[in-house]
């Protein structure tokens, strides 16, 4: 008799445990991927709007910080996410800015005469151009990176 009370007893703990473990892991799983498709919109608008026009450079700079806005509203628990939904704010606010900059840089250098003074405007332009896309890349290689660890983390969650 005392033999099935300890089993009476350990099975409901032996069951809570189980059940606490799989919904932390639901909850990893979750919060994985609410930030896998956070990062992969992002992903996608700068993909689908490369080398298009001043115009849609500043629309596609407007879309990157309202993705930065999502990533930053996310409620991530987990600490490793969390890192890295603060490191991918940082990206995308990066590629937002270096992005607003090439645009308003290329805008001033279309709408230059060919005076002396224009062509003075078109060189700093240039200028600013070069920095914002060094930013870009940049920001562009940290993205790559934290994808790397974002799949590396998740994915053996997500199996």
């Amino acid at each position: 008799m005392s033999v099935v009370r300890k089993y009476m007893f350990i099975a409901p703990i032996s069951l809570s445990i189980t059940l606490l473990v799989t919904s932390c892991n639901e909850s990893k799983v979750s919060q994985c991927q609410q930030l896998i498709q956070v990062v992969n919109q992002g992903t996608s608008l700068i993909d689908t709007n490369k080398g298009k026009q001043v115009t849609t450079s500043l629309q596609l700079s407007r879309d990157l910080e309202n993705v930065t806005t999502s990533l930053r509203d996310l409620n991530l628990s987990d600490p490793k996410l969390k890192e890295l939904q603060n490191s991918f704010v940082k990206v995308f606010q990066s590629l937002s800015q270096a992005i607003a900059e090439a645009a308003q840089a290329l805008g001033t250098a279309k709408s230059a005469d060919a005076s002396l003074t224009g062509k003075e405007k078109i060189q700093r332009a240039r200028t600013e151009i070069d920095s914002a896309l060094t930013s870009a890349k940049i920001a562009g290689k940290d993205s790559d990176n934290l994808g790397e660890q974002l799949n590396r983390y998740c994915t053996p969650l997500l199996k």
